[in-house]
């Protein structure tokens, strides 16, 4: 039943029309490089995909399958055998209450391979690239009330509307550690898309005062959006980090961790916002944005 479950959840998720028909269904030797349900996830899976096919492994793709709560059942039933995870919030995803904030990426991913391990899952390499939760001020209201640190909202926080996405409101990195490590309460809270187009619009046209947006959006560095220094530390390292089916890897062994791998040991923080910027701002079709990398990096043929 779960299974059933998990597969209506992630084809709904799926593009409509022709693109949803070659992705849903995929060959069943193939490998399905999954994304969760924001951009730069889909850009990721994009480049870890095109890099799987330029090994010689045929590839499927799964796009926008979910939050975490969906596609990590989705990787255990094996609707999914590979997505780009990130460090912390998969670890924390996993033991909550942990003390995750205070592990450096290597613990972290310790951490995670024991606990994915009892999963059938395998963590590979982690890349330097890393986008964390970010919490966004238009410029306006950083002058207004004196702003560059999320300490500094704790005077006003009662008079701001937060927006997110609507899993903000349980996850430890969002609202609950803001209010616990900030105290910040605030007027209201708008359920948005994940640090995506519909939070930048919010954010614009004043229908909420705060964002969460990721650190990597290229739209950051426009000037009209100010970025609230963490200053307690709330947020974990969230290194980018492949997690595959361990069927997967023991099938395909060294064709498929050491190609992972590569691309992982090559991926920036600052090239992942330039790829960000080029989808985003650009409108760039994430398939062309990451070819364009990998080739640049002799990561195909």
């Amino acid at each position: 039943m779960l299974a059933v479950v998990l597969f209506l959840a992630v084809t709904a998720c799926a593009p409509s029309g022709p693109e949803r028909s070659s992705e849903a269904v995929a060959p069943i030797d193939a490998v399905t490089v999954g994304s969760f349900n924001f951009p730069e996830s889909r850009l990721l899976a994009e480049v870890y995909a095109q890099a799987l096919e330029s090994a010689g492994i045929l590839v499927a793709r799964q796009p926008q399958v979910g939050p975490r709560e969906i596609m990590e059942p989705a990787l255990e039933q094996g609707l999914v055998d590979v997505v780009p995870e990130y460090l912390g919030s998969a670890l924390a995803y996993l033991e909550p209450g942990a003390s995750v904030a205070s592990l450096d990426a290597a613990a972290a991913r310790q951490r995670l391979s024991e606990l994915l391990a009892e999963r059938g899952l395998v963590v590979l390499s982690f890349a330097p690239a890393e986008n964390q939760n970010g919490v966004v001020v238009r410029r306006d209201t950083a002058e207004r009330y004196g702003l560059s640190s999320i300490s500094d909202l704790a005077p006003v926080a009662g008079e701001l509307v937060f927006g997110g996405p609507p899993e903000c409101r349980e996850r430890p990195f969002c609202l609950i550690g803001l209010q616990n490590v900030y105290g910040l309460n605030f007027k209201s809270f708008v359920p948005l898309d994940s640090g995506g187009r519909g939070t930048r619009a919010a954010l614009a046209g004043g229908e909420i005062d705060v964002g969460l947006l990721f650190t990597t959006d290229g739209h950051l560095a426009g000037g009209d959006l100010v970025l609230l220094a963490d200053d307690r530390s709330l947020q974990p390292v969230e290194n980018v980090v492949p997690v595959a089916r361990r069927q997967v890897v023991e099938r395909y062994g060294t064709a498929l961790v050491e190609r992972l791998d590569r691309v992982s040991a090559l991926l920036t923080t600052t090239e992942l916002s330039d790829l960000n910027r080029q989808m985003t701002i650009d409108e760039q079709d994430p398939a062309v944005v990451a070819a364009r990398w990998l080739a640049d990096r002799g990561l195909l043929g």
